[in-house]
């Protein structure tokens, strides 16, 4: 299996997911030229997307799907809640008929080769998710925009081989900068964003040996900085009550405007 970051931070989100036969993106939250851009990369063409796999309803993880889905018309699978948030954001424009799949949380279904399985995440959003991906006994998952999580989330990230997770803000800066105090607040909430701080006690949950890749995705524009990310997760992880060392770990933060390298496992 194959994963890259053709995107990722609060400004937009495009995930690739997939393997020889079966090519997936989770959410479309760029432009199409800069989708388009991060496939070539990947030498792939929009025609030969098997689906796109949306997280939730928010304009940083669906604002190009309107006019990429027009052109491409690839099959796009949502749970029953987001789907009623695309057909209702009006700057998305009409998608073309039949495309949009509902999902259910917990119930796995396949793509080509690719089992994918939903799963719910807390966020203020309809009825969002994040996903695992597996495919010959390999396993990868997607999982950003968490207000928190909990023993279920932590089931849902055992055992992979690769992890795109949120490290969306430092609480410090959060707390201290420009934001209003109710945007503040709904971030910090349990329906909002995972900190540095919790990203890194979370991953001390679920690391094992099999783990080899980890890439910390959602960074705040105004509240984080990719090295504060990485530098909080990695010490949490040392810090943490289980066998490893953060530099021990191929860890990297997502670009919001790059391409990742392509993890392959």
């Amino acid at each position: 299996m194959r994963m890259c970051s053709i995107a990722s931070g609060s400004s937009g989100n495009c995930i690739y997911v997939g393997d020889g036969h079966t090519h997936l993106l989770v959410d479309t939250g760029i432009s199409r030229k800069r989708v388009e851009e991060g496939l070539h990369a990947l030498e792939i063409k929009g025609e030969e997307l098997d689906g796109i796999l949306v997280t939730h309803e928010h304009s940083d993880h669906i604002q190009g799907l309107g006019v990429f889905s027009r052109k491409y018309e690839v099959p796009i699978y949502a749970t029953a809640g987001t789907i009623e948030g695309i057909e209702n954001c009006r700057t998305l424009g009409k998608l073309p008929s039949g495309l949009l799949h509902p999902i259910e949380t917990d119930k796995p279904f396949n793509l080509g080769e690719i089992e994918v399985l939903p799963f719910a995440i807390s966020h203020d959003a309809n009825e969002p998710c994040g996903y695992r991906f597996e495919s010959n006994r390999r396993a990868v998952a997607v999982a950003t925009d968490l207000g928190m999580y909990d023993d279920y989330i932590v089931e849902h990230l055992k055992n992979l081989d690769a992890l795109l997770l949120e490290a969306n803000h430092d609480v410090h800066m959060l707390e201290v900068g420009s934001y209003p105090y109710p945007l503040k607040q709904r971030i910090l909430g349990n329906q909002g964003h995972l900190s540095n701080e919790l990203s890194g006690r979370l991953l001390c949950d679920i690391l094992h040996d099999g783990l080899k890749h980890i890439v910390l995705g959602h960074l705040s524009k105004e509240n984080n900085y990719a090295r504060l990310a990485y530098e909080t997760v990695k010490l949490e992880v040392t810090l943490g009550d289980n066998e490893f060392r953060g530099e021990d770990l191929h860890m990297f933060v997502a670009s919001r405007d790059e391409v990742s390298e392509i993890l392959e496992v």
